[in-house]
């Protein structure tokens, strides 16, 4: 006897399919073009849920997937200099190190200075927001490409190697990573807080011109909302690390400056008279403790029923250092309303089986 007895039968089933495919995962692809081991770290926002792995091993050449479901949000970078125990697991990593002890970062972030991927995925017809950020500082090149999708769907990143002439003063372990000036002074004007903490008193100093020169559609500091922050509906992407194929360890040495002279005569700013205790690593639960700001998306506060996520300008306090945070929940799809539409399919196949029983 055909299960396809009466057109509704058929449509019930039609519309199942259909409910499935309309909640399909956003898959990330991350590749490995440096001639050297690369560590990825994954961080989840607060309302969303941890990937298959918040941390693995990319040889050179290799690469791995990932899945995230609509309206998630986190962020994504490369630890190098890495090195875990075979035996117990346990390690640690030179740049962006997670300080989890382990190959997985168990929902901890990445340490500055550490060139950082983020997202906040779009459900149903709402758009993707990304942006590579400087603003943690720079430990590798990054590049992230959207694969299908509609709408601006840019690539955006910094495939420029800047550990190769960073400045002296923002140096980090002797040339593997090159720090944000907040990192390295931990002064209000540099780390946008405070009196400094708008967009109208927060501007872009030597430093940052710098990385912008270097890196136009990346953020450079904390308000550098305009050109750095791009949308795509419906994409995947793909994230990779040393797209030229041409940065090695060696590489990261400092030899003669590649970065953009500034405009000005670069005055290496005074050290504060008393500095900021150190913190240890965030822990990514927004709201953020205070000593950085960090937007990837437009400005505001709260994201209104219409509109994407807003970012929140938050600040951290990681050694001075920013952290990008905009781990603000989709409007499109809220808990609720995941429930409810869980709720309809749940009704929708009890109605599909009792048709097919009778």
């Amino acid at each position: 006897m055909s299960i396809f007895r009466c057109p509704l039968q058929i449509i019930l089933i039609v519309s199942l399919i259909s409910f499935q495919t309309s909640v399909n995962s956003t898959t990330f692809t991350f590749t490995n073009r440096c001639d050297y081991t690369v560590y990825p770290g994954t961080l989840a926002g607060s309302s969303s849920p941890r990937l298959e792995s918040t941390g693995f091993q990319l040889q050179p050449g290799e690469s791995r997937s990932l899945q995230a479901p609509p309206s998630w949000s986190g962020r994504f970078w490369g630890r190098t200099g890495c090195n875990f125990d075979p035996v117990t697991g346990q390690g640690s990593c030179t740049t962006a190190d997670c300080g989890s002890n382990q190959l997985e970062c168990n929902g901890a972030g990445a340490v500055p200075p550490a060139t950082l991927a983020e997202f906040t995925i779009g459900s149903g017809d709402a758009k993707d927001f990304y942006d590579v950020s400087l603003v943690d500082g720079f430990n590798l090149p990054m590049l992230v490409e959207p694969s299908g999708g509609s709408g601006d769907c840019s690539s955006t990143g910094c495939a420029v190697n800047l550990n190769k002439g960073c400045p002296s003063e923002l140096q980090f372990e002797g040339g593997a990573g090159c720090r944000s000036a907040c990192e390295a002074f931990q002064t209000p004007e540099y780390c946008c807080s405070g009196a400094y903490g708008s967009p109208s008193t927060c501007k872009p100093s030597v430093y940052s011109q710098m990385f912008k020169a270097a890196c136009p559609t990346a953020y450079s500091y904390a308000y550098d909302d305009g050109t750095s922050t791009f949308t795509c509906s419906g994409a995947d992407y793909i994230i990779t690390f040393c797209p030229s194929s041409t940065t090695s360890l060696k590489s990261s040495t400092p030899t003669t400056s590649t970065l953009p002279t500034s405009p000005t005569t670069t005055v290496t700013p005074p050290m504060p008279t008393q500095k900021a205790p150190s913190v240890s690593p965030p822990t990514m639960t927004p709201p953020r403790p205070t000593t950085t700001v960090t937007p990837p998306l437009p400005t505001g506060t709260t994201a209104t029923p219409t509109a994407p996520a807003t970012p929140t300008r938050a600040t951290d306090g990681t050694g001075g250092g920013y952290v990008m945070d905009y781990f603000g929940s989709s409007p499109s799809f809220s808990g609720d309303a995941s429930k409810t539409l869980a709720s309809i399919a749940m009704a929708a196949s009890s109605v599909l089986f009792y048709f097919l029983l009778v």
